[in-house]
């Protein structure tokens, strides 16, 4: 009776060493902890919002400056290549060589240009990035600005285009977006109207 007794608590303790569920709840805990890998998730929200979402000037702006550098030049081409060679012989009209030549040259570089000019709205500023030669990059502080405006010429009518000019404290600070839609243009000034009066009564 007495040695069996030992037995019995001996073989109690034996099953309550290894304790499988014990082991478990460790391993679940530190399943747990790694979920906190949404740190990295929100750490890169703010990167993705600080990143400048630019906008390109639509085509009908290049359409409209080469079909006025067609007019102008081609002309010119005319005029170079039929007045000497009336006037001093034919010889003479291979001076119209140079204003075609020039023609072709602009006519590629309207290209780039155009492509060079883009803007964005950041959240204190508007940047606007323009050249191809020579790269320029414009930064207007939304509570320096006095007055914004949309203007439209006849050609630029015919095109359906407007430009937004921004006029501010610094005269070195004032820019002029040219070529966009109407529609575009007059949200662009709304907004940016609204953001100099904010900014300006935050001052």
């Amino acid at each position: 009776m007495e040695t069996g007794s030992p037995h019995d608590t001996g073989t109690a303790d034996a099953p309550g060493t290894p304790t499988p569920a014990t082991a478990d709840v460790p391993t679940t805990d530190a399943d747990a902890e790694p979920g906190a890998g949404t740190e990295p998730d929100a750490g890169t929200e703010p990167d993705a919002g600080t990143e400048p979402v630019w906008h390109a000037l639509p085509p009908g702006l290049l359409t409209m400056r080469r079909l006025l550098l067609v007019v102008w030049l081609g002309l010119l081409t005319l005029a170079t290549a039929l007045v000497p060679g009336l006037l001093a012989g034919p010889a003479w009209g291979a001076f119209a060589v140079l204003p075609l030549a020039l023609l072709l040259w602009g006519w590629v570089m309207l290209e780039r240009n155009w492509r060079s000019w883009r803007y964005a709205e950041r959240a204190d500023d508007l940047l606007i990035s323009r050249g191809v030669l020579w790269h320029e990059e414009t930064v207007v502080p939304y509570g320096r600005m006095q007055l914004v405006e949309v203007t439209s010429g006849p050609v630029e009518r015919h095109f359906g285009l407007a430009s937004v000019q921004l006029h501010t404290a610094a005269a070195a600070t004032d820019a002029t977006i040219p070529g966009l839609d109407p529609d575009e243009a007059e949200r662009l000034r709304d907004r940016l109207t609204e953001l100099g009066e904010a900014r300006s009564a935050g001052l």
